[in-house]
């Protein structure tokens, strides 16, 4: 496994400082029924579920079987809203538990992604691990196995593509009382649409130390709240713009007679999509642009499908169609020189102004 690398004249400042988090329901508030009996996440959780037949278990507060704080594993208030998950990372003849859930989006090719979750070690465990397994996959897993997911139980299945590392802790998480926030940075395959955490290693392969217990469970039962996938990049933090000034996208270019948008220039859509879901009031509007080649009509239906192809983006993303709009220029306003191909690159690009919705 890969070690990852731990309004007019109106003036304000955009702070992208949010991060869109990818998870659903990522503290899983959000559930079918109160949890009565052990084993339930798989039944009860919305948008969750398990990959294997190990039984992991819900806790809400809710429930006076299932309950948190208390319940049979130890005490623990959640770390955000009023549940949490556990689950065996280590127990005896390799048995294992997972959660698995479906992300919002597709995560991209070559682009930069943050991880993280907060876990606790249960009062009852007897044992802590140091290594945390992460697995993501084109389709959900469902194998009926108890035991771990071995790369030979996931090879067997088919037409699926998988990437998984580890989370390796200089510490094994053996704190029964703080939560800990667990951190990986990786960089997507781009085909990854399930999230899969829990402990991937056979028992003879998972680092581990004995703990004082209350009792004897012999294994390490870990509580998890709050998952979230969120992108590393954000490049627009901290701008200032002016309303209805227009500014150029930094990552937003074309090639030479294309419309297509690439890794990064999706990454800025993303934050500028973020913050316009934070705004409801603002209004943005497109523009586009072509170096001089080729003939005035058809450069001005390129600029228009370049400004159609963000405006679709932007859409694809859950923006309102009354909120966006579009314009395609052509090559009538260069910035640079379109003797050069440095020039005519950078006449190749796109722009934007934001507006203050009218009442």
């Amino acid at each position: 496994m890969r070690q990852p690398t731990l309004n007019s004249a109106l003036f304000f400042v955009v702070g992208f400082s949010f991060a869109q988090n990818l998870v659903k329901n990522p503290s899983f508030e959000d559930f079918v029924e109160c949890p009565n009996a052990l084993g339930t996440f798989n039944e009860h959780v919305h948008h969750w579920g398990t990959p294997t037949a190990g039984t992991t278990d819900y806790f809400n507060s809710c429930s006076k079987v299932m309950g948190a704080p208390e319940n049979f594993n130890g005490i623990q208030h959640p770390k955000f809203g009023n549940a949490y998950a556990g689950l065996y990372f280590f127990a005896p003849a390799d048995y294992r538990e997972y959660v698995q859930v479906e992300l919002s989006r597709p995560l991209r090719k070559d682009k930069t992604y943050h991880l993280k979750f907060h876990i606790s070690l249960a009062e009852g465990s007897d044992f802590a691990v140091k290594d945390f397994g992460v697995l993501f996959s084109y389709l959900p897993i469902d194998i009926a196995t108890k035991k771990n997911l071995s790369k030979g139980r996931l090879y067997k299945m088919k037409n699926n593509k998988m990437h998984s590392f580890e989370i390796n802790h200089p510490e094994f998480h053996q704190n029964k009382t703080d939560w800990l926030e667990v951190n990986a940075q990786f960089i997507a395959k781009g085909f990854e649409r399930y999230l899969i955490l829990g402990n991937l290693r056979e028992n003879a392969a998972t680092r581990r130390i004995k703990t004082k217990r209350r009792e004897t469970k012999k294994g390490a039962y870990y509580y998890i709240d709050m998952v979230a996938i969120s992108s590393s990049e954000n490049e627009m933090e901290r701008q200032a713009f002016d309303i209805d000034s227009t500014y150029a996208f930094k990552n937003v270019h074309f090639e030479f007679d294309s419309f297509q948008l690439n890794a990064k220039a999706k990454t800025e859509l993303d934050q500028i999509f973020g913050y316009l879901n934070k705004n409801p009031d603002f209004e943005i509007e497109i523009r586009a642009h072509t170096d001089s080649r080729g003939g005035t009509a058809y450069n001005k239906r390129l600029s228009e499908s370049r400004a159609k192809s963000i405006v679709s983006y932007l859409l694809d993303l859950g923006l309102s169609k009354t909120r966006v709009f579009s314009k395609g220029f052509g090559s009538s306003k260069p910035i640079a020189d379109n003797a050069t191909e440095e020039g005519r690159q950078k006449n190749r690009r796109a722009e934007f102004e934001f507006k203050k919705e009218h009442d």
